[in-house]
């Protein structure tokens, strides 16, 4: 005997409908109810039962005729993103790392072939670069996403066609495979207008040598940005200071500013870095 999809109802089939609904909200503005129906591919029915009980438990809004999602979704989000331990240990160094450049700062864990953004940190320029928490990008087309897939064993986890978000990004497996090898030579992964136009990024792998969990990443106006050392080597510290505060145990890594000659903003980038110093 076979059972159809319209009629299943055991807790997995309710529950896999229901993710379907929710993955519909996967960017921003409000969705109709025939937008989340063409987006699932649910028959209506199905969709409008479902986006009822999702309000009445606050995982959705409604206004009108449109849905969005809800404040209780919000509050797990939140309590998930401070409970991680990633990003518990990364959070002091991000500020750092934001105070010592001026740029953007990103934290980032690979999902698929999407890089998952954990953390933004940015003041005012925050505005002029459309990521978000919870957001994703193309892996190939980000200096993260590039940290990370140089050091994965998996090499074809960009797989199909490649996504170009600008005329700059790359397009084929063989271009993927020779900047993944600059990143593996030289620790540290650019990215140039690659993701979005006028903006550049620079980040580096957190996580074992030779291993990669999440990468950070600094990114702003390509030409405010210098692509060498002067920011290579502060990402480079970063990095591993998250990681020893991440992998650590019994010893507490915490930032310490350098007290001379102090930290100076972009462009200018006579700056030193946080020294981890192990408590």
């Amino acid at each position: 005997m076979t059972i159809s999809i319209e009629s299943a109802t055991t807790p997995n089939a309710v529950l896999d409908r229901a993710s379907l609904v929710l993955d519909a909200f996967d960017g921003p503005g409000r969705l109709t109810l025939a937008q989340i129906v063409r987006r699932t591919g649910l028959p209506r029915s199905s969709v409008h039962r479902i986006l009822e009980r999702l309000v009445h438990l606050r995982w959705l809004r409604r206004e009108g005729r449109d849905y969005e999602l809800g404040i209780r979704l919000m509050e797990l989000g939140s309590i998930a993103v401070h409970q991680d331990r990633l990003h518990r240990a990364a959070l002091p160094y991000l500020h750092e790392l934001h105070r010592a450049t001026g740029f953007v700062v990103h934290l980032a864990v690979i999902d698929g072939s999407d890089v998952l953004y954990l953390e933004k940190i940015g003041g005012a320029l925050a505005e002029a670069i459309p990521t978000r928490v919870g957001g994703r990008q193309p892996a190939h087309c980000t200096a993260v996403g590039k940290a990370i897939l140089a050091y994965t064993e998996d090499r074809n986890v960009v797989h199909g066609p490649m996504v170009r978000k600008t005329r700059y990004s790359i397009a084929t497996p063989n271009d993927l495979d020779v900047e993944l090898m600059k990143v593996r030579a030289h620790g540290i992964a650019y990215e140039r207008e690659e993701s979005l136009a006028g903006i550049g990024c620079v980040a580096a792998p957190i996580g074992e040598i030779g291993e990669a969990i999440a990468a950070v990443s600094v990114c702003g106006p390509t030409d405010r940005m210098t692509f060498d050392h002067r920011l290579a080597a502060p990402i480079r510290m970063t990095a591993l200071a998250i990681w020893r505060n991440f992998d650590d145990g019994s010893t507490r890594v915490v930032p310490t500013l350098q007290r001379s000659p102090g930290l100076r903003r972009q462009p200018a980038m006579g700056t030193r870095m946080p020294t981890a110093v192990a408590r």
